[in-house]
Order: structure tokens, then sequence, then C-alpha cells
């Protein structure tokens, strides 16, 4: 048996019997999803990644890369979750070479249920660790994929919100996006000047100052949600919200 079926055996053992179908259809319905569900929770995915992980502790980026493939193959909810599990877990393996297929990775998810992991825990650790890998941000923002721009928003996430990261470059691929009309874009947007603003409150305001007519009023709202009272009377906005 190859390293990438055993591990497709492994996860499906783990996390098949963990399920429960009244939760596999509710999540395939909450996520809009065509994969196929479990309905096994996040905590046993989780524990199979820890256990998986301490048999397989010295995985080589081509191994890693073969398991994950694999696991995203099956069009399995939870076998999807199960790779990206394995990634963050190894993600001190993955390089800048390793990001093209990992924006495949970002292409083939299509669903916030994978992006949203994908990008600030294992493409933002490749970027934190290798900086010129943040030169790619700009790319992705221009992508046809909104799953691609969403990632390029959301890379960083983890390092702006510890109070790193080149907000600067976030700012301009965010102002590059505040026409659109995608949830997913204008949520992202929100979200990462929400979190921000909990340790840099300026930065949050100028930029939302700054792109006051043009921002959308979800960006808006989500993104001031923590500012001062003050600052949200500059922009507009209650105290509430």
């Amino acid at each position: 048996m190859t390293l990438e079926s055993s591990a497709v055996t492994f996860f499906t053992d783990q996390l098949r019997r963990a399920g429960s179908a009244a939760r596999a259809t509710g999540e395939k319905a909450y996520l809009k999803s065509d994969l196929r569900f479990w309905g096994t929770g996040q905590e046993p995915i989780r524990a199979a990644v820890r256990d998986y992980g301490r048999t397989h502790p010295d995985l080589t980026r081509t191994e890693l890369r073969a398991v994950a493939e694999a696991l995203y193959a099956t069009r399995v909810h939870e076998l999807r979750a199960s790779a990206i599990g394995v990634l963050e877990r190894n993600r001190e393996t993955l390089i800048d070479r390793d990001m093209t297929w990992l924006i495949g990775l970002v292409r083939q998810s299509r669903s916030w249920a994978y992006v949203d992991w994908l990008a600030p825990k294992v493409i933002g650790d490749v970027i934190a660790r290798d900086r010129r890998s943040r030169k790619r941000l700009s790319v992705w923002a221009r992508d046809d994929d909104f799953w691609v721009r969403r990632a390029a928003l959301l890379a960083e996430h983890d390092a702006l919100r510890g109070g790193g990261g080149d907000f600067a470059l976030w700012s301009r691929i965010a102002a590059s996006m505040l026409y659109e009309r995608e949830f997913f874009i204008r949520k992202a947007i929100g979200w990462v000047l929400r979190e921000v603003s909990k340790q840099r409150p300026d930065l949050t305001f100028e930029f939302l100052r700054k792109h006051r007519e043009r921002v959308s009023r979800l960006s808006l709202l989500e993104g001031a949600k923590y500012l001062p009272a003050a600052k949200r009377r500059a922009l507009g906005l209650s105290h509430r919200g």
C-alpha cells in the first residue's frame, strides 16, 4: 500500500465511524457543497491529524504534497479538512516553490471552510518564513477566481492580527477590491480590518476613513466593530453600529 492510499484509509477509518448522518445533511446544506459529508466534527478531525502526525513525524515535501492531494481527490469533506490539518501540522516543510501548488488547492476548495484555513495557517506561514512569497499576493488579488482573491486577503490575517504582516500591501490589495459586490470578498476585508483594530486601531480607522465613500457597508461595520466610539462617530457610525 502506498503512503497516499494508506493515509486515505487511515483517515477514512478514523472519521467515517465518528460521523452522524443528521450532521452530514446539515453541514452539506450549510456549506452549499457538492462534496460527500460524513458528519464528523472538527475535534475528531484534529485528533486524527494528531494521531497521523505521531506515526508519520518526518514527511518530506514530496510525501506531504502527495498525501494532501490524495485526500483532496476523494471529494469527501472530512478528508479534505484532514488534508489541510496535515499541511498545517507540517507547514514548516513547505517553501515558496509550493505556493503555486497551494493556490491550486484553493482553486479546488471553492468554500470558506477550506480557504479560510489554508490561507492564514498554511500559505501565511510560508510568507512569514520567506517574505519573498508575499509578492504573490498582488498577483492573486487580480485573479478571476474570487476564492483566490479571498486567499490573498486572508493569507496574512494571523500576522496582521498579531501586530506584524505588511499592512501597506494588504491595504493596496483590499483597496483594489472595494468595488466588488461578492460577499466573501467584502466579508474578508472587514474581517481583517476588525482583527487589525484590536492592536492597531489607527490603521483600521485610516483605511476606512480614506475609503469611506467606496467601502461596502458590510466591510465598514465589520471592520469598525471594535474601534473606539469617537472613531466610529468620525466614520458616521453610531456607538452600536
